[in-house]
């Protein structure tokens, strides 16, 4: 756990957050500036940077995060309709905290040249 980060606190019961889906590798919550009607941040539980910092022994943690926002998306009525997945990587790549998470957003329909912060 990173003290500093707003994500590991949140994972950790110390900072507030509208917790969807929790297991022992990640944890889901609503972002807090949604884009969209449905916005939900999946992030590891242990602290990573970003997709740069992951390494070869957690790329199933990956493939976890992949399917975790599959459910979700299910859970939350946007399965059907179509949802998008978004992961920002570095301050050029739009991330703003650099605690790795996959945006699910969903709800509504996209332009194709959206991006998220």
């Amino acid at each position: 756990m990173n003290q500093d980060c707003p994500f590991c606190q949140i994972i950790a019961g110390e900072r507030p957050g509208r917790i969807v889906y929790r297991d022992e590798t990640i944890t889901a919550f609503w972002d807090r500036a949604p884009i969209a009607p449905v916005h939900i941040l999946i992030v590891p539980n242990a602290h990573i940077v970003s997709l740069n910092d992951v390494t070869e022994d957690q790329q199933e943690l990956l493939g976890h995060l992949l399917l975790a926002a599959r459910k979700i998306a299910q859970d939350q009525g946007v399965h059907d309709n179509g949802y998008r997945l978004l992961l920002n990587t570095g301050a050029n790549g739009g991330q703003t905290v650099f605690h790795l998470h996959l945006h699910l957003i969903g709800g509504k329909r996209f332009p194709l040249d959206m991006a998220t912060r």
